[in-house]
């Protein structure tokens, strides 16, 4: 059974709630609509929604709870009064924040149609970060159909959403994050592979330094991490290339599970050329580091996407 069957299983018959605040997208009530009839989920959508037996809908113009929220939403900010909270919970996307934040819904799955930059303030404003966590960043679940024809294999992929040019530190956070995920997604221990142009000092330059230097900070923050880099994407992926490019031992060369990309630039380019030249489903992007779970989900997101992340979201809630 794969990781998302595996998902679907755990969250079956659970009554967990999802908010979904694009609530007029037409992927959005196809995938309500599959979430009610496999009974993954109840669907937790606005006004703007169709009715939908099952579904718990929420009007953020007339909510009962407004009053509520508003206050909780203002406790959070200095800036931010009551009114101005109660205006901006107006938003589907505030208030699907605060149901999360006050335990009405169990993950915010969001992004079909609103912008990244969008999902991520409204997360941070309402459901907020996690205790002791500093960068928040974003990973894809990539289930590939037929990895180097020995059949399915999975991976994690990060950071291809969020952070735009991490640095040295940043890409640490990232790393160790990501680790975390895929331990708990990954039927094997995550293999973390730093990627570069470079391997092993093949090439000399600022940016494989910025890798390197990520290495170095794992190792201090989290020496049980196996990890290793920096690798071009054959020398982490393919041992016979592996074999050629690395002259010492390493645990992850030929084998990694869990990419990490130096930038978005690379990230992004990298899930979407694996999902539609390889065939693979590219589920997410989970967003890591926050309170309360939030998925912020391709504005290209498939039916079965959106599906597919509300499972992987709910089951490691």
């Amino acid at each position: 059974m794969d990781i998302l069957e595996r998902s679907k299983q755990q969250i079956k018959g659970e009554g967990k709630r999802v908010a979904l605040p694009e609530s007029a997208d037409e992927r959005i009530i196809a995938a309500a609509r599959h979430l009610l009839s496999e009974e993954l989920a109840i669907p937790v959508m606005s006004s703007a929604a169709p009715a939908l037996e099952g579904a718990k809908i929420f009007d953020p113009a007339t909510d009962p709870r407004i009053p509520e929220f508003a206050s909780a939403l203002a406790a959070t900010s200095k800036k931010l009064d009551e009114d101005s909270a109660a205006a901006l919970l107006q938003d589907p996307l505030y208030f699907s924040g605060m149901l999360v934040r006050q335990g009405q819904a169990d993950a915010l799955v969001a992004g079909a149609a609103a912008p990244t930059a969008d999902v991520l303030r409204a997360g941070l404003r309402t459901v907020g970060l996690a205790e002791g966590i500093r960068r928040m960043s974003s990973y894809f679940l990539m289930e590939v159909p037929d990895f180097l024809g020995a059949g399915p294999a999975s991976f994690i992929f990060a950071d291809c959403a969020v952070n735009i040019d991490p640095d040295a530190d940043d890409l640490a956070d990232i790393a160790i994050a990501s680790a975390a995920s895929a331990a708990k997604l990954l039927d094997e221990e995550p293999r973390v592979a730093l990627l570069s142009f470079s391997t092993k000092a093949s090439a000399q330059h600022e940016l494989v330094d910025k890798v390197t230097g990520a290495l170095e900070i794992i190792k201090q923050r989290a020496p049980e991490l196996i990890v290793d880099g920096e690798f071009q994407a054959d020398t982490a992926l393919v041992p016979r290339v592996a074999a050629t490019k690395v002259k010492g031992a390493s645990a992850v060369a030929g084998r990694a599970n869990v990419l990490i990309f130096p930038d978005l630039n690379s990230g992004n380019i990298g899930y979407k050329l694996t999902q539609y030249m390889a065939g693979a489903q590219a589920i997410g992007p989970h967003l890591q580091g926050f309170a309360k779970p939030v998925c912020d989900l391709s504005r290209g997101a498939s039916v079965e996407d959106i599906v597919a992340a509300t499972a992987i979201t709910l089951a490691n809630s």
